[in-house]
Order: C-alpha cells, then sequence, then structure tokens
C-alpha cells in the first residue's frame, strides 16, 4: 500500500463555491433545470435534451425508447468499450452484438462491421472512447440506407469536436456523462440530446415517467462530492485508494441501472459548466500534446483533442504488468482500462454465443491510460515520462514517425503547470474557478 502523494487516474474539476450553486440549484428545481436544459441546447445546437442521473441511464432509456421506432432488436456495439454499455443495451432488453474493432483508433473494424450488421438491427453504437473521435459520418452512410439509427456515445468526449463538428451532435441521438471521472462533473449525470423530433418523440413518454430524487438523495449526493473533492486531491487520495471497499479502480458490471432525472441539486453544480469544460478539456489537450512529444506515441490527428485518457498499449500483457507496479508504487495514476472484451465479461459470455473479436481481447491486454487532469503536475509529467522510455510499446501503437523524445528542457519553475500556445511548458497558475482549494 503507497502512503503519501497519489495521481487519481481520472479527475473533473469542481470548486467549493460549486457546492453552494448546488445547494441553491436543489432550492429552485424547475430554474436550475430549464437553465442547464437550454444552454446544453444552445452549446450543441440541437433541438431536444433529456437530463438524466447518469450517462447509463441516458443511454438505456435512448435504447428503450427506439424499440419503439423499429421491429429490431440487436444493438451492434465495440467489443473493447465500457461495460457500462452492453449493461444499459440489456437493461434496455434488447440483445447486444459486440463487434470487433480497430486497435489504433478503438472505432469498429468495418469489415467486421458488415457482418454484425443484419435485418435484425436496431441501432449500432459509435463510441468516443478516451476521448478519440469514431468515424461516426462513415456509420451514417452505411446505416441510415437500412434504416438503422446511429447512437453516439460521446460519454468520455464531451467538448470534443472531429472536422469541426462537436461530438455527441453527428449521430441520430447522442449522450454525455457527468460522472466523477468525465470532463466535466456534477457526481452522476447524464444528457440525451438529439435533433431528431422522431427519436425525441419516442423518448418523451420514457422520461415524463421518471422521477426526481428526493431531497434526501439531493443531500446524500451533495455529502458525497464534497468527500470526493477533498480525497480527489493527491496530496489525499492514497487514503481512498487504500481502502478495498471502495474498489476504486475497478471495473463493475452493472447489475441494476437506476434511472430517475438529474437531480437539481447537481443540476446548480453545473452552473457556469461551458466555461469549466473548455478550460478542462484545454488542460487534456496540452497535457496529451505534451507526452506525444516526449514518446513516440500515436495520436489522433486533431491537433487539441481533449483526449479523458491518454491510452497507450505495449508489447503484451507481461509488460503492462510490469509498468503497472512500477506506476503504482510511484503513484502515478496510470489505468489499465477495461479487463476484457465484452464478449468475454462473465455476464455476456452466454449471450454472445462463443463469438470472437480478437483485436478488443489484444487491446484488453495491453492498453494502459495516463492521466491528462488538472491535478497532473510537472513532476508527474516527468516521472511517467521516465517510466515510459524504455516500454516496448505494441507496433500499432507507436508513430513510426517520431523522431524521438523532445530534447528540449521543460521549465523549473513550481507549481502545477500548464504549456503555453506553442506547445512548450510555463507555470501554471492556479485557476480558482476550476480547482480551488
Amino acid at each position: 500500500m503507497r502512503i503519501g502523494r497519489t495521481l487519481p487516474p481520472v479527475a473533473a474539476p469542481l470548486a467549493w463555491r460549486d457546492l453552494w450553486h448546488g445547494l441553491i440549484g436543489g432550492l429552485d428545481r424547475d430554474h436550475a433545470i430549464r437553465t442547464l436544459e437550454e444552454e446544453i441546447r444552445r452549446e450543441f445546437d440541437v433541438a431536444h435534451v433529456f437530463l438524466l442521473s447518469s450517462g447509463t441511464a441516458a443511454l438505456a432509456l435512448t435504447l428503450t425508447a427506439l424499440k419503439s421506432l423499429s421491429p429490431g432488436r440487436d444493438v451492434v456495439l465495440p467489443a473493447f468499450t465500457c461495460p457500462s454499455v452492453p449493461a444499459a443495451v440489456l437493461e434496455a432488453g434488447l440483445h447486444p452484438i459486440p463487434c470487433d474493432i480497430d486497435a489504433a483508433t478503438f472505432d469498429f473494424d468495418h469489415e467486421r462491421l458488415d457482418e454484425a450488421v443484419t435485418g435484425q438491427t436496431l441501432c449500432v453504437i459509435a463510441h468516443h472512447l478516451f476521448g478519440i473521435p469514431s468515424d461516426v459520418e462513415r456509420l451514417r452512410n452505411r446505416c441510415h440506407p437500412r434504416g438503422i439509427v446511429v447512437v453516439e456515445d460521446a460519454a468520455q468526449a464531451m467538448g470534443a469536436e472531429a472536422g469541426g463538428r462537436k461530438l455527441g451532435t453527428m449521430g441520430d441521438v447522442g449522450i454525455f456523462s457527468f460522472g466523477r471521472g468525465k470532463n466535466i462533473t456534477c457526481g452522476s449525470g447524464g444528457v440525451i440530446l438529439t435533433n431528431s423530433d422522431r427519436i425525441a418523440g419516442a423518448i418523451g413518454p420514457h422520461y415524463r415517467r421518471l422521477h426526481a430524487p428526493s431531497l434526501v438523495c439531493n443531500l446524500k449526493a451533495l455529502a458525497r462530492i464534497a468527500l470526493m473533492m477533498v480525497f480527489i486531491r493527491p496530496r489525499l487520495y492514497w487514503i481512498p485508494a487504500a481502502l478495498p471497499f471502495l474498489a476504486l479502480g475497478e471495473t463493475i458490471f452493472p447489475k441494476t441501472i437506476p434511472m430517475t432525472r438529474l437531480a437539481a441539486m447537481q443540476a446548480g453544480l453545473l452552473r457556469g459548466w461551458a466555461s469549466r469544460l473548455a478550460r478542462s478539456n484545454e488542460i487534456r489537450s496540452r497535457t496529451a500534446a505534451w507526452f506525444r512529444r516526449q514518446l513516440p506515441i500515436r495520436l489522433t490527428p486533431e491537433p487539441r483533442q481533449p483526449y479523458l485518457r491518454l491510452p497507450i498499449a505495449v508489447a503484451n500483457a507481461k509488460e503492462r504488468a510490469r509498468i503497472y507496479s512500477r506506476s503504482r508504487k510511484r503513484g502515478l495514476g496510470l489505468s489499465v482500462g477495461f479487463p476484457a472484451p465484452v464478449n468475454e465479461i462473465p455476464e455476456m459470455r452466454a449471450i454472445c454465443h462463443g463469438r470472437r473479436c480478437p483485436r478488443a481481447r489484444r487491446v484488453a491486454d495491453t492498453i494502459l491510460t495516463l492521466p491528462t487532469h488538472q491535478w497532473v503536475a510537472e513532476e508527474d509529467m516527468r516521472a511517467i515520462a521516465d517510466l515510459l522510455r524504455d516500454a516496448d510499446l505494441a507496433e500499432w501503437c507507436r508513430d513510426a514517425a517520431a523522431d524521438g523524445p523532445d530534447a528540449r528542457e521543460i521549465g523549473s519553475a513550481p507549481g502545477r503547470m500548464a504549456m503555453d500556445p506553442e506547445g512548450s511548458l510555463a507555470t501554471r497558475e492556479r485557476v480558482q474557478d476550476v480547482s480551488a482549494a
């Protein structure tokens, strides 16, 4: 067990004054919810927004509603994704069909996708895993002629763009998450957004039947968020990380998915969310760009992509175990991603009928993710880069064009660090409204 400064693998910005905004929001539910809905509509230029208790609940409700629009009952999804995605499919009473992936992008292997999509397909879920854009336009071109809906899982990519378009708005219906480890947080929460009147009309009756959390649930959630804000800090994170009953960092397949509307208190916590999200994503994109200059790793062509976590892959499971063990001893916040492809999750094996997804299996065995959030300090970045310099990277993860680590010296001024617009490191000012003490 490590005692001392420990980086959390994921973190999202919250300031103490946001708790006050949460309390105010809880006292005026209708105003807090309406304001947040309207802000999301304007920011993402969509016609319909629904606020729910989690991103998983948002996906499950969307899939449940889509059943009324088509006789299809199969949902095609990437074979390497968050286990909450197939859990949401089952919650909706549908049949998940995992499809193997392109290991370099986490997007579908489109040759395998042609085999997975059939006349029984209701929809295909495109995800932007770790904030990496998948090719939604290509998917739409394949699905729409066959009457198949494209559901865009942007739970890990709120505020990111591809080709000048906001992720979450490129499919027929999109999903965001306000969970604890996402780009922006209110503890938990989810969003459904769509420009389709038909899809919104199917979602509406299901959404109106959901109840809002009680005052007691609001207060409990606020207390959990306050504790999270205290212990997410690197100087204290080692305490919850050492408590096995919290299961921090473990990937759990949810047996049930609680489904309510978003609490007004949580809507209040999100006051000023757009500017906070933009600053958070800027830090993430700059941190990822710094690692790219230091290590020969391949990143998305988008120049300022806000990776929720920066994924790399090593040559084999033994090499990953070696690096991960060293990271844990030093408190560097590396994580191993999801332990199994969808078809090998114990709760999914019988459903998948022996389906094999070898690329997803290989990614599950070899992936590591690097933290990119606002608590990653200059010394953490240096230590992570040093740890990985001798790593045996997987061939598809390596940037063949890289000339090796950047030889430029890193600024030595104390404090948490950020990069200037040219990409060099400069002393990071303490952004009080993002992560104020």
